[in-house]
């Protein structure tokens, strides 16, 4: 009588800002395994159905994202299924829960564009990159609150890979004022709707010229350049959300300026962009 297949083993899981990484154990490839099914639920019954079943994968990790910036648990449990499409046993189930945003828990000091899986209220959007640099000659140069996402900040930032842009256009500058200098590190949040698969690359944050935070952006789906809604049902696109607190010393009463400066790699798409006050 054939084996069932394996199940998998040491089953993790760790949350971040609306995604939550699984990481296992691969089993043993005998039987020929064709692919491990991900279910997940929000109860601590995970049942294994079509309604809990999330994905399929043959590597030992995935990721659940687009949980949204609020904090949400869920309950994981895989099966491993042979080429035969017979199920081994449910995993052990684990549990995890996403980081909340500091786009909830914080008060916006300067906003470009809305938190919604969407650049289509950003410049150029959803696929007008080829007139980036006409447009933008000498990058981005953004003052918060007067000027407007739909003319002034570019849906895409390129990167140093880019053919079709130039050196200036690797630099993104958001200026805003401020009443008083923070007395907490304020967060930068940059939420996006893409990168490139291979080439995401790596950006520098600065506040008022000094050096502030490096930024490594996860592969996407390469399709960001040409498609501006991740709501849309079977999307390609894949988001990610970089969060970084920045040194409450670099700013100042009055004008600020925060710099964010692609200096390696392909370009990144734009979801929203803001600098919060995160002090209690």
């Amino acid at each position: 009588m054939s084996k069932r297949p394996h199940p998998v083993t040491a089953l993790s899981a760790e949350g971040r800002v609306s995604a939550i990484d699984l990481n296992w154990n691969l089993p043993a490839w005998t039987p020929l395994v064709d692919h491990v099914a991900v279910h997940a639920s929000t109860s601590p019954d995970v049942e294994i159905s079509e309604e809990t079943l999330l994905g399929k994968t043959v590597y030992g990790r995935f990721t659940h994202d687009t949980l949204g910036p609020r904090a949400q648990t869920r309950y994981y449990r895989l099966v491993t299924v042979d080429d035969a499409g017979r199920r081994s046993g449910p995993s052990v189930p684990v549990r995890a829960t996403s980081a909340e945003s500091i786009v909830v828990r914080g008060r916006p000091l300067a906003q470009v564009g809305e938190f919604d899986s969407a650049s289509l209220e950003l410049a150029l959007a959803p696929d007008g990159y080829e007139r980036f640099d006409a447009t933008f000659p000498n990058g981005v140069d953004f003052r918060y609150p007067d000027d407007n996402a739909g003319t002034d900040w570019s849906y895409l930032h390129p990167g140093p890979q880019d053919a079709w842009s130039s050196p200036a256009g690797h630099t993104f500058r958001l200026r805003f004022p401020l009443e008083s200098a923070p007395s907490a590190d304020p967060g930068l949040a940059l939420w996006l709707i893409d990168t490139h698969a291979t080439k995401p690359g790596t950006a520098t944050v600065s506040v008022n010229g000094a050096d502030a935070a490096e930024i490594e952006f996860h592969g996407g789906a390469t399709r960001g350049s040409l498609e501006g809604d991740a709501t849309v049902p079977d999307t390609a696109l894949k988001p990610s959300f970089e969060e970084v607190t920045l040194p409450a010393r670099h700013f100042t009463s009055g004008e600020n300026t925060v710099t964010i400066h692609k200096t390696a790699g392909s370009w990144h798409a734009y979801d929203a962009v803001g600098v919060f006050d995160l002090s209690e």
